[in-house]
């Protein structure tokens, strides 16, 4: 008996059009859970709306699009309904307009709307946000929202959009560090959009390129071969040693 392939997420002929726009074309993409994958486009390839369709945001225009080999459920009025194992940093932004930050992040983890406010607010530069409304910040400043918020849920899959764009090196490396941890220790199936490999490299095992809404290649990630090219690299290094004896 021929054992199927377990799949977080599958597409076939997935398209998403805004009006006579076709935003994204993908023929066939494959996501296995636990696994990190990283996609790379610039401004406009459909990043953010495969992230959206993926996240339940937004719905496609045609094809399929299961998660966990099953179509996303709708509700009567035919809008896609909550998957509370899907987080996206994109949330604040379909859920949390017009809400103040402290609303929503109550709204959102009630059971630790004390310890994210004392932890990321009370004693940092942030401290002001919480009174303010979500669509009143800054892309910067509602990226960083999202980054720590995705940081403290524990959901089946993690979409993460613009990734290290808004960030310095050690923002970035302590968020590096969140996201493999919740990968190795949770078994989180990660899903990162940023417009270029520099950062998303070094720790996924799968990066995809989008090319105005179409895939254009994909190919292992750095960490992948990690310990393959650790190889190479004595290999290569004994084998020099031994040229220079000779």
């Amino acid at each position: 008996m021929v054992k199927t392939k377990r799949l977080i997420f599958k597409m076939n002929d997935l398209k998403k059009d805004y009006g006579q726009n076709n935003i994204l074309k993908v023929k066939k993409l494959e996501i296995h859970p636990g696994t990190i994958y990283g996609i790379v486009g610039t401004i406009g390839s459909g990043k953010t709306t495969l992230l959206n369709l993926l996240a339940g945001h937004d719905k496609e225009s045609s094809g399929t699009l299961l998660y966990d080999g099953n179509s996303y459920k709708k509700n009567w009025l035919g809008n896609i309904k909550k998957n509370d194992n899907i987080f996206s940093t994109n949330d604040p932004i379909h859920n949390g307009i017009g809400k103040t930050i402290a609303n929503y992040i109550s709204y959102k983890f009630p059971k630790k709307k004390n310890l994210i406010e004392n932890r990321y607010f009370k004693k940092s530069r942030f401290k002001n946000l919480l009174s303010r409304k979500i669509n009143d910040i800054s892309p910067g400043e509602l990226n960083w929202l999202g980054m720590i918020l995705a940081c403290e849920c524990d959901p089946r899959v993690l979409l993460i959009d613009d990734y290290g764009i808004y960030f310095n090196a050690s923002m970035e490396q302590e968020f590096r560090n969140q996201v493999i941890k919740m990968n190795r220790s949770l078994g989180t199936t990660v899903i990162l959009a940023a417009p270029s490999e520099i950062y998303l490299k070094h720790f996924v095992s799968v990066l995809i390129f989008l090319d105005h809404g179409h895939i254009s290649r994909i190919r292992t990630g750095y960490s992948k071969n990690s310990k393959k090219d650790q190889g190479r690299k004595k290999y290569n290094t004994k084998k020099h040693k031994r040229n220079n004896k000779r």
